[in-house]
This record gives C-alpha cells, sequence and structure tokens, in this order.
C-alpha cells in the first residue's frame, strides 16, 4: 500500500510542478478539465494518498516511534 500511496503523491508532485512551471493541470487536460467528475476523484485521491504519506514520517530512521 505504501508504494501505491508513494506513487499517487509523486503524480501529485508532477502535477503540481506542471501547474507551477507551464501553467498546464495534466490531470485536468487528460480527463475533461478540473470540475469534471473523475478529476475531482483523482485530486481527492491523491490527496488521500498525500495525508496517508505523513505517516512515513514515523517510519523514518531516528524517528521517535522507532526509538520507543
Amino acid at each position: 500500500m505504501d508504494k501505491f500511496v508513494l506513487t499517487l503523491v509523486v503524480i501529485g508532485a508532477l502535477n503540481w510542478g506542471c501547474i507551477g512551471l507551464f501553467g498546464l493541470d495534466v490531470v485536468g487536460v487528460l480527463f475533461g478539465g478540473q470540475g469534471a467528475w473523475i478529476s475531482r476523484i483523482i485530486y481527492a485521491v491523491v490527496g488521500l494518498a498525500g495525508l496517508w504519506a505523513l505517516t512515513f514520517y514515523a517510519k523514518l530512521p531516528g524517528s521517535s516511534a522507532e526509538q520507543s
């Protein structure tokens, strides 16, 4: 599950990079615009993946979760 979540986070980061550098929302272009229901589902899933990815900090070497 962690690899899947990390993949979604990378996709989201690349999409934000394209928005910032080129003004191009790749997800929106591919799935019918930012308001299209499929685009909104993708944005939501990527956002949830970002929240899940926050748990990766507890898995880093030297984190307080590993020390206890």
